[in-house]
């Protein structure tokens, strides 16, 4: 039997078409892991203060990579979180493009891509970005502003996009990774 690939490189699309996601971070939780390509494992990377936690599942999107050098960032609507490490089969909804600001001053894009769990009830109306609630939005926004500024990093979104912007966005992150 072939030894399955790792994570970071599995196809993007499942055999119904579906975008993989690999979680890394649950719902409510305060624990952000990454996927370590070397170990083939999840490790954990930062730990968010008291009182503050990821707002919906948050992952990558294999076989693709942003200008930061990692996977695509992407963050799951779905009825109920799963385990870091689990594939999540998703449809393309939308897209917060943002800007990077390191330590040393380099900006970087580094966007956001908004799906859903092609099994989800709750959002089984998200068709598209306009489906998605503005305040909604506005939360993750700002949930990332923090979590980068708590790594001393400056997050900065520059713009809101539907599924096209978006899957031209995912096709340039996929060129990208081969």
């Amino acid at each position: 039997m072939p030894k399955p690939p790792p994570l970071h490189r599995l196809a993007l699309r499942d055999a119904d078409g579906a975008i993989r996601v690999v979680i890394e971070a649950i719902q409510g939780s305060r624990n952000k892991l990454k996927y370590d390509p070397e170990l083939a494992l999840m490790e954990l990377h930062v730990v968010l203060p008291l009182g503050v936690s990821f707002p919906y599942d948050f992952g990558f999107i294999p076989s693709t990579l942003g200008e930061d050098g990692d996977p695509l960032d992407a963050l799951v609507l779905m009825d109920e979180s799963v385990p870091p490490g689990v594939v999540v089969p998703c449809r393309l909804v939308g897209v917060i493009e943002a800007e990077q600001k390191t330590k040393k001053g380099k900006t970087k894009r580094n966007d956001r891509f908004l799906l859903v769990a092609s099994s989800s009830h709750r959002f089984r109306h998200c068709k598209d970005l306009v489906d998605i609630a503005t305040d909604v939005i506005e939360e993750v926004e700002r949930f990332f502003e923090f979590y980068n500024k708590q790594k001393g990093v400056e997050f900065r979104a520059i713009g809101r996009h539907g599924r096209q912007r978006a899957e031209a966005l995912l096709r340039a992150g996929e060129r990208k990774a081969r």
